[in-house]
């Protein structure tokens, strides 16, 4: 299992609105097919893995880190395939959440005359597919936050300079955590000041993220490389917003909150809406520190240079922040490494 879920993690951030899942087909101990969910979420990764064993399937126990489906879709039923192929025993490492399944995958085989061993890695199993998982429990995508400051927590100078402050691996390194990510999010003020393409830029990897800016006033530039990027894009307004879409660039009217900030738990209840299982929020400042006050982002990356900025640089976070100490987020370290002369620290939201 423990296999099948690495071969899972390679469908993140390509297969959305499915669920990235691995499958292992093992017979007299010899493995005879793998797969795991394709670009774009077909083929499933049952399916996969039984083209590549082909007749060597017949008997043969499968590893699946999600329930398989019972519903039919675009293809048929993965529970049907199995037992079409001849699976004897099927080892399954969490139900799937989707009120189309959840369970019913796993009576089908039983009924069928297949044995069925439940919860195998669990925890890890939803975890790795937690954004799929809360689209479908809290409607809303699995939020990464990505900071990349000076050591006293400056993103830019006081002049605006701001490239680079992490050195080429860190930047290299920030690719692979986007490439997992279904769609990546910035400020309007990012856009403006950066002029970002927002892309995947990894040999190998084709599929490109929805690109998308939060610019309740409508000052997208039409000549930004964000609208020009061959890619789909999505520009966030408020309702009082009267300019037009660039060419190109679709658009979604989100109503503000009562700081007068477009509301993020609308925004995240839309994207889910439209199959992102798993957002990155990449700046600014103003932008991070709205989703932390919103208290909805589950992780951080944080790269760190090691240079200080000072006092009149611009802040990772910025705007007004928590009065009360009791009412800030709290995340915990959960790793650490070095980047080339830069450092790296994962953290997770404290339940």
């Amino acid at each position: 299992m423990h296999a099948a879920l690495s071969l899972a993690a390679r469908g993140l951030g390509r297969v959305a609105p499915n669920p990235a899942v691995g499958c292992i087909l093992v017979k007299n101990g010899t493995v005879v097919g793998r797969g795991w969910t394709q670009p774009g979420g077909r083929p499933h990764a049952e399916t996969e893995a039984l083209r590549r064993a082909g007749q060597a399937a017949s008997g043969a126990t499968a590893y699946v880190t999600l329930e398989p489906c019972s519903h039919f879709g675009k293809t048929g039923p993965c529970a049907v395939a199995l037992i079409d192929a001849g699976i004897v025993r099927v080892v399954v490492a969490t139900v799937d959440p989707d009120p189309r399944v959840s369970g019913r995958g796993l009576t089908m085989l039983r009924e069928a005359g297949i044995e069925v061993v439940e919860d195998v890695l669990r925890d890890e199993a939803r975890a790795l597919n937690k954004g799929f998982f809360l689209t479908k429990t809290d409607q809303r995508p699995f939020v990464s936050l990505k900071l990349a400051t000076s050591l006293d927590g400056r993103i830019a100078t006081a002049t605006g300079q701001s490239k680079w402050i992490t050195g080429p691996e860190a930047r290299q390194d920030a690719q692979m955590i986007r490439a997992s990510h279904d769609a990546i999010l910035v400020g309007i003020g990012t856009v403006l000041a950066d002029n970002p393409a927002l892309t995947r830029r990894l040999p190998g990897i084709q599929e490109q993220p929805i690109r998308i800016v939060l610019d309740s006033r409508g000052r997208l530039p039409p000549d930004a490389v964000f609208c020009n990027g061959g890619q789909d894009s999505l520009q966030i307004v408020a309702p009082d917003c009267t300019t037009p879409p660039p060419s190109g660039v679709d658009r979604l009217t989100i109503a503000r909150d009562a700081d007068g900030f477009l509301s993020i738990p609308l925004i995240l209840e839309r994207l889910a809406d439209q199959g992102i299982t798993r957002l990155m929020v990449e700046g600014g400042g103003t932008v991070a520190t709205h989703f932390l006050k919103s208290d909805l982002v589950d992780r951080i990356y944080w790269y760190r240079a090691g240079l200080a900025i000072g006092g009149d640089g611009v802040a990772g976070l910025s705007g007004p922040g928590w009065s009360n100490l009791g009412d800030a987020p709290r995340f915990r370290f959960v790793s650490g490494r070095i980047v080339g002369p830069d450092r790296l620290d994962v953290l997770e939201r404290t339940p």
